[in-house]
């Protein structure tokens, strides 16, 4: 199932994301990558992460983002949500109500 999740940060301050913390988060948002469950990953234009993963559950996708160093520091947290197709174009295929055939 595909999992939406946007990180929301904890700290008030910035410094507490050290460049070995960094490193390591970088390092294991990798390791998630290529074991297949980040599937996309970006940042927004105020600096929080919003990944695409690849999990059986919401909860199978919180275990594995409480894998990353900064969750664990209790500097980022993140919000999941499941994903789901898109069904709005069954409206398009629907079945209309017929006209009646005017003679």
């Amino acid at each position: 199932m595909k999992i939406l999740a946007k990180s929301r940060t904890l700290a008030a301050d910035e410094t507490a994301f050290t460049k070995e913390l960094l490193h390591a988060e970088a390092e294991r948002v990798w390791q998630l990558q290529q074991a297949g469950t980040i599937r996309e990953i970006y940042f927004t234009a105020g600096g929080e992460a919003v990944l695409v993963l690849e999990a059986a559950s919401t909860a199978a996708a919180r275990r594995s983002l409480a894998t990353l160093p900064l969750v664990r520091a209790k500097l980022i947290a993140f919000e999941v949500d499941a994903l789901r197709a898109y069904s709005g174009f069954a409206r398009l295929f629907a079945e209309q109500p017929k006209k009646p055939r005017r003679s």
